[in-house]
């Protein structure tokens, strides 16, 4: 139970969405290109684990993680496949696609399915397989998978997994519920109030005067290079070529423009629509009887109401619009009635209809020589939008061919301009705060996929008007910054360190004082160290989970301030070498909430959800126990390997 509570406190993300999260990655893939990343076919069919009788493949298990890995890389365009991996992920794609597969052994056991309908209808759902029409498309969808190097037989497999890990789990997540009695003792101590002092002991403040010589300096710098690490830097140079300057391209011919026009005939032509209030009743006698009414000066809203009907207004409907909807019966009495008056009751397949036009726009349509200068604008855009992809078609060809930049910038009549050093990100290098353009951050994840300088590339822009032309200038690798450069920063480093071991001495000291029943403060002043003084602090649990849940990083010493008894003190390292904190607890108010306050309520439901976030956790973990996993070590080590390797 106690588990439950931490889990609220602390917002932790279990077991059960991460298996749905892996479980949709094979939909998601459609917003990912992972043609860069792309781990090969297995020839061999090796398993990077069994899972029962079935198998988790070492290919389904790299597509999944580089799927993920480019999803991320959207928002932090600096991370490596390595550090990726040092998150854990390969355990975690591993453990969601071995749990899926074992929930579907154990399904398959247990007389549970799904059918091919169902996964049919998960594709056709997904908007990245529809064709123009906004249905689903078979050629989009083959067409689509081709592209990313997957199979429908693999995309079928994981929907389908993904769909009965829903079924097994989706019952058991949302239903359980605590005990009310159980809901207050736990709710309450949302609202417990914690008093007490927190000292920091900074490492710097216990470093030693003297300066270190050149040569400590030089060997501590040698064995922290990665502390230093510089990114990797690029100069990129570039050119926007803009279809507005392109020369040469044809005005539309009079042939173009006669046929525009005729393909768009529905639009030019001459249009009426009617906007309309109507009644559907079921005989032609209550219409007449209704009808009539209206026509007597009744409105048609206040007549339908007198007979418990409900009248409807339809706004802009053509003549073909109105006969789809009822029958052309119905469209015939409506266009020809006057705007105000009620049509002539007339049946479709709901019924007799009684409609009052209320109002009626009548457009005269355009004659070929009223429409031209649109159709002129129209058509030029056209061109010169087909002008520049071929333009682009072509500088691809001169690049692929060994072209230089700057000779085909020249051929084009367009200036190079070249970025200084860039990271992945856009921002510029030693300039905090500064970023390259719009245009040079579109070009930086290409010029960054790029493995040597002067290759030239064209990129199409954002606005679909312009293309770039571009190399990258000059590849600066990432490596540690010379010690020169930044050789006071190496200098304050090397003393926090050192003071470091000396600050935690110190904590030892304050503790064993406060021990014998010295203040935290008479124990600082006994150090002979001149340092900040301890700060009181009061704070509930609500206050703590509040920050948590604004997204702002918790302070340790408050985390540790509750995991504390009272009337104790304790130590706790500040990350980084930076010092430590010295915690001291004085007083726990416990916290009360009256009978019948919303926030029980409240309360109860979250506690709800995470008992039955917990209970489908162990029935995942029961059901791949009795599956039973073996894992393949040695397989996924050479994955883990392929993988940085592609990188």
């Amino acid at each position: 139970m106690l588990s439950l509570f931490r889990k609220l406190i602390h917002s932790r993300i279990g077991a059960l969405f991460a298996l749905v999260f892996i479980g949709l990655l094979a939909l998601a893939f459609a917003g990912a290109d992972v043609s860069g990343l792309r781990v090969g076919q297995s020839s061999d069919g090796e398993a990077a684990a069994k899972v029962g009788h079935a198998k988790v493949g070492v290919d389904e298990l790299g597509k999944t993680i580089t799927t993920a890995f480019e999803q991320e890389r959207e928002q932090n365009p600096t991370l490596t496949m390595r550090q990726f991996l040092a998150q854990g992920v390969m355990n975690d794609a591993l453990s969601g696609l071995a749990d899926r597969a074992a929930m579907q052994e154990w399904a398959a056991k247990n007389g549970m399915g799904v059918s091919d309908r169902l996964v049919d209808s998960e594709i056709a759902k997904q908007p990245a397989f529809q064709g123009p029409d906004g249905k689903f498309s078979d050629a989009v969808y083959r067409a689509f998978l081709a592209q990313r190097g997957m199979t429908d037989a693999a995309v079928r497999k994981s929907i389908t997994q993904s769909l009965i890990a829903r079924q097994v789990l989706s019952p058991v997540a949302p239903g359980a519920a605590m005990p009310a009695s159980a809901v207050a003792r736990y709710a309450a101590m949302l609202k417990e109030k914690r008093e007490g002092d927190i000292a920091f002991l900074p490492s710097i403040a216990f470093a030693g005067k003297d300066k270190p010589s050149d040569a400590v300096l030089a060997t501590y710098y040698k064995a922290n290079a990665a502390r230093y690490q510089q990114p990797e830097r690029r100069t990129v140079r570039y050119a926007v070529i803009d279809e507005a300057s392109l020369a040469n391209v044809p005005a539309p011919s009079d042939a173009d423009i006669a046929a525009r026009y005729k393909a768009k005939a529905d639009v030019y032509a001459p249009s009426e629509t009617r906007t309309v209030t109507q009644v559907v009743v079921p005989t032609e006698q209550a219409a007449q009887a209704l009808a009539a009414q209206v026509s007597a000066g009744t409105s048609i809203e206040a007549a339908a109401r007198a007979k418990g009907l409900a009248a409807s207004k339809i706004a802009d409907l053509t003549r073909d619009k109105l006969a789809a909807q009822s029958s052309a019966a119905v469209a015939d009495a409506v266009f020809a009635a006057a705007q105000g008056k009620v049509a002539t009751p007339a049946k479709s397949g709901l019924g007799w209809h009684v409609i009052r036009v209320d109002a009626i726009v009548k457009k005269p349509g355009k004659t070929l020589e009223q429409a031209r200068p649109e159709l002129v604008a129209e058509l030029t855009t056209e061109k010169r939008h087909a002008a520049l992809l071929d333009l682009s078609s072509r500088l691809e060809e001169q690049f692929e061919n060994h072209t230089g930049l700057a000779d085909v910038a020249k051929a084009q009549g367009v200036t190079l301009t070249t970025t200084p050093a860039l990271t992945a990100d856009g921002s510029v290098f030693g300039q905090p705060g500064q970023k390259a353009p719009a245009d040079v951050a579109a070009l930086l994840q290409g010029a960054f996929a790029l493995e040597h300088e002067g290759e030239g590339q064209v990129a199409p822009l954002a606005d679909g008007k312009r293309i770039a032309i571009f190399d990258v200038g000059q590849i600066m690798p990432a490596a540690p910054a010379p010690l020169d450069q930044i050789k006071d920063q190496v200098t304050r480093d090397y003393a926090t360190e050192q003071g470091a071991a000396k600050a935690k001495d110190a904590s030892a000291k304050v503790l064993a004082a406060m021990a014998k029943g010295t203040s935290l403060a008479d124990a600082l002043k006994g150090l002979g160290v001149t340092l900040p003084p301890a700060q009181p602090v009061a704070i509930t649990r609500e206050q703590l989970a509040a920050m948590q849940q604004s997204g702002r990083q918790l302070p340790p010493p408050l985390v540790l301030l509750f995991a504390m008894s009272k009337g104790t003190a304790k130590p706790l390292a500040a990350p980084g070498n930076a010092g430590f904190y010295v915690v001291s607890l004085k007083a726990v108010t416990p916290g009360v909430i009256p009978a019948g306050d919303p926030f029980l309520a409240q309360a109860g439901k979250q506690f709800g959800l995470d008992m039955g976030r917990e209970v489908a956790e162990e029935l995942r973990t029961a059901i791949r126990n009795q599956v039973g996993v073996t894992r393949n070590e040695t397989a996924l080590r050479a994955l883990n390997a392929k993988l940085v390797g592609n990188q």
